[in-house]
């Protein structure tokens, strides 16, 4: 518009016309230098929460902080260009005034969609402040990470139940000391023991203090087995153990809220065996590693056999996530292992996943099979 105004003033000598095109050429000017100071000095701090969960919606903080010492930055659009592929859609975020040596708060709500380590570095800054005609960009950088664990499911409690079937032959049902449930024997009383296990009768005929000794209760233990062997590169058996993998995710998480020590083997790079265990801090240990699985084409079953020996002891129950075994159904095979194959009837009426949730995007991209030859 701006040259067709030009060209129409110098053939027709019309000062309208001349004014209407250096009225243009004024807006252009002063749009390229005022959108230039809005973007100047303009410092972006991210407020990412400690994980995600594929399908669940977290709340992102984006701080900017507005280092100009008059000037303020308005109408500024920011857009992530790393990591976008972890979340269903590109991570942007709309801010409409930071103040002069202010920081200005943007909470946006991401989804994200795969699992797995995303790093958020470049961003883009958007503006077309003053008029609206002219646009200008600029990137940036800051580097930060953020992990998303696999979907999660409702877990049934028959599996729970299963779980908890060693209790009869593990630790549960010998006494064991050092709790406070019922009594177990005395000891000599040694200072820092607690004075409430003082036993005042005992120690007036013994002439020394003794204190009672308690019995603990041992709670079930867990090893999760994950068969993350992908044999054929299709959509499909990705999807089987992306299937797998959340499903292990889920139970791991149920099993240790619900006060179960729960352990882990798994090929990581190479085999993992993370031993039986409870807390917050071993739950995100565990989930974690869970997210993080890479691509596994050569390591089944029979050497996970091997290395998953030192995770047993008396009272754990092994449970099998697998792909591959359609045969064996849900059952408790060899001594209380529990085999759940991903694709049989009982796996799926006991983890409830959302009816949205879709294995084949929440696989890592350098998980997905090449694509096919198109056949004529």
């Amino acid at each position: 518009m701006m040259l067709f105004m030009g060209v129409a003033a110098i053939n027709s000598q019309a000062n309208l016309l001349f004014g209407m095109f250096g009225l243009m050429v004024g807006v252009l000017l002063i749009s390229g230098v005022i959108s230039r100071l809005v973007l100047r000095g303009l410092i972006l701090h991210r407020a990412l929460p400690d994980h995600a969960c594929v399908g669940e919606p977290i709340t992102v903080g984006y701080e900017l902080t507005n280092t100009k010492r008059f000037w303020p930055s308005l109408s500024v659009v920011l857009a992530e260009l790393d990591g976008v592929e972890g979340f269903a859609r590109q991570p942007h975020s709309f801010l409409l005034h930071a103040a002069p040596q202010m920081m200005a708060s943007v909470p946006t709500v991401l989804i994200p969609k795969r699992r797995g380590l995303h790093t958020l570095d470049r961003y883009q800054l958007i503006t077309s402040f003053p008029f609206g005609f002219v646009k200008r960009a600029v990137i940036g950088r800051r580097k930060d990470e953020l992990l998303i664990y696999p979907p999660g499911a409702e877990v049934s409690r028959k599996l729970l139940a299963m779980c908890r079937s060693a209790d009869s032959s593990g630790e549960m049902s010998r006494p064991q000391p050092g709790g406070a449930d019922e009594f177990y024997g005395v000891k000599e009383y040694r200072p820092g023991d607690n004075p409430r296990w003082i036993y005042w009768r005992r120690s007036a005929r013994a002439g020394t203090l003794v204190s009672r000794e308690m019995t603990r209760v041992s709670p079930p233990r867990v090893l999760l087995l994950v068969d993350t062997l992908v044999p054929e590169r299709t959509l499909e058996e990705h999807a089987l153990v992306e299937r797998s993998i959340a499903m292990a995710a889920s139970l791991a998480a149920v099993a240790l809220d619900q006060g179960l020590l729960v352990g882990l083997c798994v090929w990581s790079g190479k085999w993992v065996v993370v031993q039986p265990t409870r807390g917050k801090r071993h739950k995100s240990e565990v989930l974690s590693l869970l997210a993080r699985l890479p691509l596994n084409t050569s390591h089944g079953l029979g050497e996970m056999a091997l290395h998953m020996r030192p995770g047993l002891r008396n009272g754990t129950t092994p449970v099998l996530f697998t792909a591959h075994d359609e045969s064996l159904g849900v059952q408790e095979v060899h001594g209380g292992l529990v085999a759940v194959p991903a694709d049989s009837p009982r796996a799926k009426a006991w983890f409830k996943f959302d009816p949205k949730a879709d294995f084949i995007a929440a696989m890592p991209d350098d998980h997905r099979p090449p694509l096919e030859p198109a056949t004529s």
